[in-house]
């Protein structure tokens, strides 16, 4: 919202400085982005009066002005076509700033010195008049500065207002605020007992059809003159950045800054009927909007129409059909109160955001209107003539009365830490229009003015106190916080320890938004009906690429590796601790997983140097090294790695594995298919890991346990064995850990391999078994004979039989 100092004190006197001024608005919530000082760059523009023109020797348009500045006569070459002897104008001098950056100088055009340029309206940045010089009526001396002719000097300031303060984005209403802090009285152009009955009009009708449209009010002017406004209303719009059209239309714009209610003028002549319905548009409907351009409209948006046609978007802009132009002679006024959703919801989707849909959006004061309205109609009545028409319609369908709320004085003392006695919240609320009375012994009835939209509850008139108060006021104390334990909460307890054993394992952790694209499912080669697809839709998406809820935090990672390889970075390990969210049928809220998500791709050892590790590619063992070792850190010995669980779409089938523990699945490694791969933009192999969190919570974790350094000496011994390919090589080491025999310490696998002589669908597997007893030193005969039962016992169960050298 932007104001001048001017402009301000037509409606509230107060004595202090633009820097006082500031600071007291934004301590009382009203933050203040800006205070400068307008047209002060055109200090070195002054009044000249053309003493005589001659023509320019060396060009045909160009003219030689003889310039008379206070005692200093100056030439001066011009090319306007309105330079001639005895005009009172406006000249820059050598060394002045235009407002588009130009510096003048001293120069020579077409061979000839100019020591100055002649300006127009346009060149000193008053209007978009450029066709010729200014013309200074009513002057009879040069020399003097052209701001203090023309009243230019002032001062802007911009508020940078919260959405709940709609009653501000108008001049009178932060003349309200200034008049509360200040101490003064706020004085209105037009009084409420000041208002005529609309009781109908033989002229015209309006049908209100929708509930997006509390009120619409409307007046008939007939008879006017479309024309330049007065320099008095020019100035005003200029100096808060508007340009002037014409009186008409400068006047509803000047009405809207000056009240918060926007406004809109019909061409009375132009609208079918008679009539005006307001309704909401058809699917497919057609308009053309003010600014020119083809709106494609759908029946959520509301309309202002005719008999016949749209004539206007309702509260965003009005129809190329019916606006007022230099023909104009009947002006139908119309000044409504539209539903804020609505307004927003139909800027946004026709991407039109204007001065009208801006206040809309937050709300305007219903009572505003019949006000503001005649406002307007006096301002052309003495600006473009005309009669207004006696009467006129006020359709007020859905306005409220003001709602009371209670009020504990006790209650605002408890909260805010300083006494208020039942004076004080009056003499606090009661300048800014807010009705207080008594209620009981203990509580007050106050009563809020309709357009404080935000006062709803208790608590909001106990925050209105403390800001009107001033938070500056409050005395500063240190909370009384009693020494104890913190909560027990596994779920964040274990999302630290997860987190910090992945940063162990070198990944780096993501953050991305729950905002996802609905492309997700598709890039993951989802099955139409994979549980997956089911997302939550948000009803008022940033953008169309965050308008559903993540399912699966693996295309989050995956755009990071690609932006990261993209910048040059390929070696990369990532992971990321975060909620999915599937929709649920008929539930209003959506089932939450907690997940941990982890993705590898790139070198094996990030950053080592190539002499080393020869440049080894990161693998499926690798993402499952960071499995094993996440699992045994969390003392989980129960998880198994097991391959028979179904391959989801995204994965390649030769390298994937189910994350099991009592027989529920609760996690997942593999590759990433090649062809999702590509779908992100990702041109080298990718490895995952996915871990749901919240079933890992619910598992039995294996307590610590301490044990002295052994004193003899651990016995390795190796099977070596032929299997069907169908055998993992995990499930043959677990069997053997699994076995009961006291002497086992440990088994891995070795060596694994295929091809000749092994014949087609057989591996061969090599294991070693590491013996040791806590008693004595093994001998050859103890541990063979558990060799050969573990032996007998892997090759009976997996129909393994023993490898020949």
């Amino acid at each position: 919202m932007k104001f001048t100092i001017n402009w301000l004190k037509q409606y509230v006197d107060y004595v202090m400085p633009s820097a006082e001024l500031a600071d007291r608005l934004t301590m009382a919530g009203l933050e203040v982005d800006s205070v400068d000082d307008i047209f002060a760059g055109l200090d070195q523009v002054r009044v000249a009066e053309i003493t005589g023109v001659e023509p320019h020797p060396n060009a045909d348009r160009l003219v030689l002005c003889q310039v008379q500045v206070g005692e200093e006569s100056l030439k001066v070459v011009c090319g306007a076509p309105n330079a001639r002897a005895g005009l009172f104008t406006a000249i820059a001098l050598p060394g002045a700033v235009m407002p588009g950056g130009l510096k003048i100088r001293k120069g020579k055009i077409r061979g000839e010195k100019s020591h100055g340029m002649l300006c127009s309206a346009k060149d000193v940045g008053i209007s978009e008049e450029h066709e010729g010089i200014m013309e200074l009526d009513g002057v009879e001396t040069s020399g003097g500065s052209l701001v203090e002719l023309l009243g230019l000097a002032d001062t802007l300031i911009e508020v940078d207002l919260t959405p709940n303060r709609p009653d501000c984005a108008s001049v009178i209403g932060t003349a309200r605020e200034v008049a509360a802090f200040a101490g003064t009285a706020l004085k209105l152009p037009v009084a409420d007992k000041d208002l005529p009955a609309l009781a109908g009009s033989s002229s015209f009708s309006v049908d209100v059809t929708s509930d997006d449209c509390p009120r619409y009010a409307a007046r008939l002017i007939r008879g006017v003159k479309v024309g330049p406004s007065p320099w008095w209303l020019q100035k005003r719009l200029l100096s808060v950045g508007l340009r002037p059209i014409s009186n008409i239309v400068d006047i509803t714009n000047f009405v809207m800054l000056e009240y918060g209610q926007p406004m809109h003028a019909f061409d009375f002549q132009k609208l079918a009927g008679g009539r005006i319905i307001v309704r909401k548009a058809a699917d497919g409907e057609k308009m053309t909007t003010l600014d020119g351009v083809d709106r494609s409209l759908d029946q959520e948006m509301l309309m202002i129409c005719d008999t016949d046609k749209p004539v206007a978007v309702a509260g965003v802009m009005g129809g190329s059909t019916s606006e007022v132009s230099e023909a104009t002679v009947d002006v139908l006024l119309e000044s409504a109160c539209f539903d804020p959703v609505s307004i927003r919801r139909t800027a946004r989707r026709l991407n039109l955001s204007t001065d009208s849909s801006y206040r809309f959006e937050r709300g305007v004061d219903p009572e505003a209107a019949p006000r503001a309205m005649e406002r307007a109609v006096r301002l052309i009545l003495e600006l473009a003539g005309g009669e207004v028409e006696d009467g006129g319609i006020d359709v007020c369908q859905g306005v409220n009365e003001p709602t009371s709320i209670k009020l504990r004085p006790g209650r605002v003392s408890d909260l805010l830490g300083l006494e208020f006695s039942v004076d004080d919240i009056s003499s606090l609320l009661e300048p800014i229009d807010i009705k207080v009375s008594s209620f009981d012994q203990d509580t007050l009835l106050v009563t809020p003015p309709t357009f404080r939209v935000d006062l709803e509850r208790e608590v909001d008139l106990v925050e209105e106190l403390a800001r009107l108060k001033g938070y500056n006021e409050f005395p500063e104390t240190m909370p009384l916080v009693p020494m104890g334990k913190a909560w027990d909460d596994k779920e964040r307890d274990l999302r630290k320890q997860v987190a910090s054993l992945m940063l162990a394992a070198g990944f780096n952790e993501s953050i991305n938004y729950s905002f996802v694209s609905p492309d997700h499912a598709d890039l993951l080669l989802l099955g139409e009906d994979d549980p997956r697809r089911q997302v939550v839709t948000l009803l008022n998406p940033l953008a169309e690429d965050q308008s559903v809820m993540r399912t699966s935090l693996l295309p989050g990672l995956l755009e990071n590796v690609r932006y990261n390889i993209n910048h040059q970075s390929g070696d990369l390990r990532f992971f990321e601790i975060g909620k999915a969210f599937q929709a649920r049928t008929g539930q209003q809220q959506p089932d939450e997983h907690l997940m941990l998500t982890a993705v590898m791709t790139g070198a094996r050892h990030p950053g080592s140097s190539p002499l080393y590790f020869n440049g080894l590619a990161a693998e499926f063992a690798d993402i499952k090294g960071v499995a094993e070792q996440l699992m045994a850190d969390l003392r989980l010995p129960q998880v198994n790695y097991s391959a028979d669980g179904d391959l989801p779409s995204y994965a390649a089938a030769a390298s994937y594995l189910d994350l099991v523990a009592d027989g529920r699945k609760i996690g997942e490694i593999g590759a990433i298919k090649q062809e999702v791969v590509k779908g992100f933009a990702i041109k080298q192999d990718v490895f995952f890991l996915t871990c749901e969190l919240d079933a890992i919570l619910a598992l039995e974790t294996v307590p610590r346990k301490f044990a002295a350094i052994p004193k003899f000496p651990a016995v390795k011994w190796d099977i070596a064995m032929l299997v069907p390919e169908s055998v993992g090589a995990g499930e043959m080491v677990t069997a053997i850990k699994e076995a009961g025999e006291d002497l086992v310490e440990d088994a891995f696998i070795f060596d694994v391999y295929r091809g000749k002589p092994i014949e087609d669908g057989y591996k061969s597997v090599a294991v070693t078994v590491v013996y040791r007893s806590y008693k004595e030193t093994l001998d050859d005969e103890t541990v063979g004979k558990v060799h050969q039962r573990l032996t007998d016992m892997t090759l009976t169960r997996f129909s393994g039989r023993l490898r020949e050298e």
